[in-house]
């Protein structure tokens, strides 16, 4: 497993922007696929973006495209989830997650590294 170092969350109001990052405890990374995740109270852990380190092909859930936008720098070996026109409905905890492989999945039991989650509250 990979160790991942989460930030960026906190207080927003709606239409405003949060960046999040996620470091791997590795280096590098190429044969991995990063992912964010966010569990709101009361329901199943949700997925939201993923991107590929070797060829930074991305995927977005259906609800964040457009707004969000992930990415990831080799040199600094951290990924970013930057998140734009918040809405209440983002409110939630953010992970950050890992797999060892190049291929884009989106169910959560496919990723084996985890962060610690940040928390991501939009008011309106």
């Amino acid at each position: 497993q990979v160790q991942l170092a989460e930030s960026g969350g906190g207080l927003v109001q709606a239409v405003g922007s949060l960046k999040l990052s996620c470091a791997p405890s590795i280096r590098p990374f190429s044969t991995y696929t990063m992912a964010w995740f966010r569990q709101a109270p009361g329901q199943e852990r949700e997925f939201v973006a993923a991107i590929t380190w070797h060829g930074g092909m991305t995927h977005y859930a259906d609800s964040v495209k457009g707004r969000f936008s992930i990415s990831r720098d080799s040199v600094e070996n951290t990924g970013y989830l930057v998140m734009n026109n918040l809405k209440p409905g983002d409110t939630a905890e953010y992970y950050c997650a890992a797999r060892p492989y190049t291929i884009i999945v989106t169910q959560a039991r496919w990723y084996n590294s985890w962060g610690q989650g940040t928390q991501v509250s939009v008011s309106s």
